[in-house]
């Protein structure tokens, strides 16, 4: 199933089963108003809103309407712990604390701040996690596994590098992480998705001309099982929880995308038949206010 968190003006937005086509909704208030309750009663709800799916996918929802994902906060506006992998072929994968707090949506324009004239974006792939159990292994934390998003790393590499170099984390290394409208259980990517990795390409382009597309697989570093155990290792992971790992190297500085004011990035992952799965991400930068 597809899910979405419509703008209703609150901080956690309005739940919303989506079609598989991304072409209608459905509001999921009977069962749930938020995602975050979803989660936290998976066993029970979750069965809920697969048949709300299926009579939405059949046409036989009776007060479906057209899903647009502009209105669209961050499928999870807000989680309760966002951890990000920095791939590489170490044995433990580095794995760094992002803001959780405020999680943008697909199209939100983002504002450069005073001094600053560019900005870098990693996309990558993110887990939604159930409840895994303090010194889960891989394959049982992938179990774990609830649902899939697709998100835009931002970040500012001076500061990322000279906060590394302190020691003191991506405290405003990594000011904002935004998601496609879309969060979609794994089984709606079929066989693209095994050995806890997305097989699919993103599509990139930024101010409408195509970037090389990045493939997700075998090269693409640790697979979710491996993060979310090591994130599991020592306490129990919570549900909610979520875990990103780029489709490729995250820390290679040619593996971002710089963008400057002007510039609008745009961010999709698309099946072999041409079908978006998570809807897309498209954010211009903005320049910095004047004084």
């Amino acid at each position: 199933m597809k899910l979405a968190t419509l703008n209703d003006g609150s901080r956690d937005g309005q739940l919303v089963v989506v079609s598989r086509d991304l072409g209608t909704a459905h509001h999921a208030s009977a069962i749930a108003t938020r995602l975050q309750q979803v989660l936290d009663d998976w066993n029970f709800l979750s069965p809920q809103l697969e048949d709300l799916s299926a009579a939405l996918n059949a046409g036989k929802a009776r007060h479906a309407f057209p899903f647009d994902p502009r209105h669209c906060l961050a499928p999870l506006p807000r989680a309760y712990r966002w951890v990000a992998a920095a791939d590489t072929a170490a044995t433990v994968p580095p794995l760094f604390e992002r803001r959780s707090d405020a999680l943008a949506g697909a199209t939100e324009e983002l504002t450069l701040a005073q001094g600053e004239e560019s900005i870098d974006c990693c996309p990558m792939l993110v887990a939604v996690s159930g409840e895994i159990a303090a010194g889960a292994s891989p394959t049982q934390a992938l179990e774990g596994v609830r649902l899939l998003m697709l998100a835009a790393d931002w970040s500012l590499p001076a500061v990322e590098q000279d906060e590394l170099a302190a020691g003191l984390g991506l405290l405003h290394g990594r000011p904002v992480t935004a998601f496609a409208p879309v969060a979609v259980t794994p089984d709606e990517l079929g066989d693209a998705w095994h050995d806890g990795r997305v097989h699919l390409p993103l599509q990139l382009a930024c101010n409408g001309r195509a970037l090389t597309a990045r493939e997700g697989g075998a090269d693409a570093g640790h697979d979710f099982g491996e993060l979310l155990a090591e994130l599991a290792r020592r306490q129990r992971l919570e549900r909610g929880s979520l875990v990103g790992s780029s489709p490729l190297p995250g820390d290679d500085p040619q593996r971002r995308i710089r963008l400057r004011a002007g510039d609008v990035l745009r961010i999709e992952l698309r099946t072999a038949t041409g079908a978006s799965v998570f809807g897309a991400i498209e954010q211009r930068v903005a320049a910095a206010p004047t004084s």
